[in-house]
C-alpha cells in the first residue's frame, strides 16, 4: 500500500484514480474531486477542505478526520465506506452510496444528507440541521442516534432505529417497513402515508401524528398532550400507555389506551370505519 503522510494537496483531482493508498495527516485544500474514482483508500487524521473529494470510489475508510464546510457533497456515487470518530461540517454528504457505516460521527450541518443510499449502518451518530435527511434511502440500521432536522426519512424502506431522539417534523412520510424501538419522536405530522410503520416503546409528541397509514402498529407507546387528532384515516393496531388527547376518524383496526380526552368520529370517516377505540380496564 502506498503511504502519504504530512502532505498538502489542492487544485483539481490531485489524487485521481489512486489505488491502495494510505493517507495520514494530509490536508486537501480547496479544489475539486481530490480522490475521484479511487479504490481502497484509508484516511487517518486528515482534513478535507475542497469540494467533491470522494466520488465514484470503491472501498474507503475514514478515521479521526474533519470535513470542513467547503468539502460539500463529499461522498457521492460510491460504495463500501467506513467512517469513525469524524466531524462532518459539510452539507449534502452521502448521495447514491451503497454500504456505508458510521460510528462516533457528528454532522452539525446535515442538510440534504444521505439521499438514495442503500445499506446504511449508524452507531452513536449525532445530526443537526438535518432537513430532508435520508430521502429515498433503503436498508438502514441505526442505534444510539440524536437528530434535529425536519422532513427526515421520507420515502425510506426497510429501516430499523433503536435508542434515538428525533426532533423532526414530517418524519417517515411514505415509508415502507420501518420499525422504531425505545425512542422519542418529536414533531408534527409523523408518519403520514406510511406502510407497515411499527413503533415500540416510543414517546410521541406533535400534532396530528400517524394519519393516512396502512398497517400501522404501536406497542407500549406513550403520547404527549400535544399529540392530538391522531390516526385519521389509518388502519392501526395500537397499545398506548397513558391518555391520548384526541383520536380522529381512524379507518379500521383497534386502539387501546388508558383514556381519551376526545374521540372524533364524524361524517368524513372512511370505509370501513370500524376501528375499535377501547379504554384499558
Amino acid at each position: 500500500m502506498k503511504i502519504i503522510q504530512d502532505s498538502v494537496f489542492g487544485g483539481e483531482r490531485p489524487l485521481y484514480g489512486e489505488k491502495h493508498l494510505f493517507l495520514e495527516r494530509v490536508i486537501i485544500e480547496p479544489g475539486e474531486s481530490a480522490l475521484k474514482e479511487t479504490t481502497d483508500i484509508e484516511a487517518v487524521n486528515c482534513e478535507f477542505q475542497g469540494k467533491y473529494p470522494f466520488w465514484e470510489c470503491d472501498g474507503f475508510t475514514v478515521r479521526d478526520c474533519i470535513f470542513r464546510e467547503g468539502a460539500r457533497a463529499a461522498l457521492w456515487y460510491s460504495k463500501n465506506c467506513v467512517m469513525a470518530d469524524t466531524l462532518i461540517e459539510a452539507p449534502k454528504m452521502f448521495r447514491e452510496i451503497e454500504n456505508v457505516s458510521l460510528e462516533n460521527v457528528r454532522i452539525p450541518n446535515a442538510q440534504e444528507t444521505f439521499w438514495n443510499c442503500r445499506g446504511i449502518k449508524l452507531r452513536n451518530v449525532e445530526v443537526q440541521k438535518g432537513d430532508y435527511i435520508y430521502m429515498g434511502c433503503s436498508d438502514i440500521d441505526i442505534d444510539g442516534y440524536r437528530q434535529q432536522g425536519n422532513y427526515s426519512f421520507q420515502y425510506t424502506r426497510r429501516v430499523t432505529i433503536r435508542n434515538a431522539y428525533l426532533d423532526t417534523k414530517d418524519a417517515f412520510w411514505q415509508t415502507e417497513d420501518v420499525t422504531v424501538y425505545d425512542s422519542e419522536i418529536h414533531g408534527e405530522y409523523l408518519g403520514w402515508y406510511s406502510r407497515r410503520l411499527r413503533l415500540v416503546r416510543c414517546h410521541i409528541s406533535g400534532t396530528q401524528p400517524l394519519c393516512y397509514c396502512d398497517d400501522l402498529v404501536l406497542e407500549d407507546c406513550t403520547f404527549a398532550p400535544d399529540a392530538d387528532l391522531a390516526f385519521e384515516y389509518s388502519s392501526v393496531q395500537a397499545d398506548i400507555r397513558g391518555r391520548v388527547t384526541s383520536v380522529k376518524n381512524p379507518r379500521t383496526g383497534k386502539i387501546v389506551s388508558d383514556g381519551y380526552n376526545d374521540i372524533i368520529l364524524d361524517s368524513n370517516i372512511k370505509s370501513p370505519g370500524d376501528c375499535q377505540i377501547l379504554t384499558r380496564v
